[in-house]
């Protein structure tokens, strides 16, 4: 039986730790799994506890300082050694006993993600009401489309999970991510529990950051490998505009008005000089590009199988 890494990322969640073990054991005893606790930095007892209750398969990570989720998430998906890697929460909130359901829809249905989507979901609207924007705005932006984002519960093939390249606060758009990678994904509804113990590390504010990262990944989606794509035609648009604009004041000068009193003599030069430094900067971003895939040996390609033609009867 393959093996399935449970990764949970936690931080003050001393409360939940016991029963979130109990509820994982129970709902993988036929399945051969390790389950990997990633601490981030938590102030409680959730540390102590975890020693209490460590189990042959239990593996605890404890990282130096609060990093935040997309960090501790890619510490326990580094050391996961399973052919199937899933993620979840400590709070209790998603359900284990979903694992089992997830894993077969992905194995019988050949996916390589499965995202949970919270069903019926037992938050506070000071909860729901950032998500549901965060999770539209996702969508319409990416074109990857899922309907909750925010639900960690997710299993993946091996291959899919270790290539995230996890930074920032970028589990969040772990999909998208994923279809960077070309990875064919589905999403089933998952059970949703109220919190009982600690308190939720979200609100209102997390839009902001959400927006924020939405840029960063719009941009690694369409033009990481040409950002020459991007800038190049903003910076021609800009130059040929301020050149358009001077050549008309040239035209006048020489008809004999006068030209040094005009803002628009400032503003043709801004534009002249804004489209050069895009420009130069595209080029710039082009060798960077270049530099990062060829120093450190990377593709700019992923391939999802090789098939050759068996000569061999059958």
């Amino acid at each position: 039986m393959k093996l399935i890494s449970i990764v949970v990322t936690l931080y003050n969640e001393a409360g939940n730790i016991p029963t979130l073990i109990e509820q994982i054991t129970t709902a993988l005893e036929h399945y051969n799994y390790e389950l990997i606790l990633v601490d981030d930095g938590s102030t409680d007892a959730s540390v102590k506890i975890i020693k209490e209750n460590l189990l042959p398969n239990i593996k605890l990570i404890v990282l130096r300082k609060n990093y935040g989720q997309s960090a501790a998430m890619a510490a326990g998906i580094d050391v996961a050694n399973g052919d199937y890697i899933v993620t979840m929460d400590a709070d209790l909130q998603n359900d284990p006993s979903d694992i089992p359901v997830m894993l077969e829809k992905l194995r019988t249905e050949n996916w390589e993600l499965v995202a949970g989507i919270r069903a019926n979901r037992k938050d506070s609207r000071i909860r729901k009401i950032p998500s549901r924007i965060a999770n539209k705005l996702i969508r319409i932006t990416t074109g990857v489309i899922l309907h909750d984002y925010g639900c960690t519960l997710k299993i993946f093939r091996r291959d899919i999970a270790k290539n995230l390249d996890l930074y920032g606060d970028m589990h969040r758009f772990i999909p998208v991510l994923a279809a960077l990678q070309g990875a064919k994904m589905t999403e089933m509804p998952v059970k949703h529990h109220p919190r009982i113990h600690g308190k939720s590390k979200y609100g209102m504010g997390r839009i902001i950051k959400v927006m924020s990262d939405l840029l960063l990944v719009l941009f690694m989606q369409k033009y990481f490998q040409r950002p020459m794509h991007i800038f190049g035609p903003v910076g021609l648009l800009l130059f040929f505009s301020g050149l358009l604009i001077n050549t008309y004041l040239l035209i006048i000068k020489l008809a004999g008005e006068q030209i040094g009193n005009r803002p628009l003599l400032i503003l043709g030069v801004i534009l002249l000089l804004a489209g050069l430094q895009l420009i130069l900067f595209g080029i710039v971003a082009e060798i960077l590009m270049r530099t990062y895939y060829e120093s450190q040996h990377k593709k700019a390609f992923r391939i999802r199988s090789v098939i050759e033609y068996n000569a061999t009867p059958v």
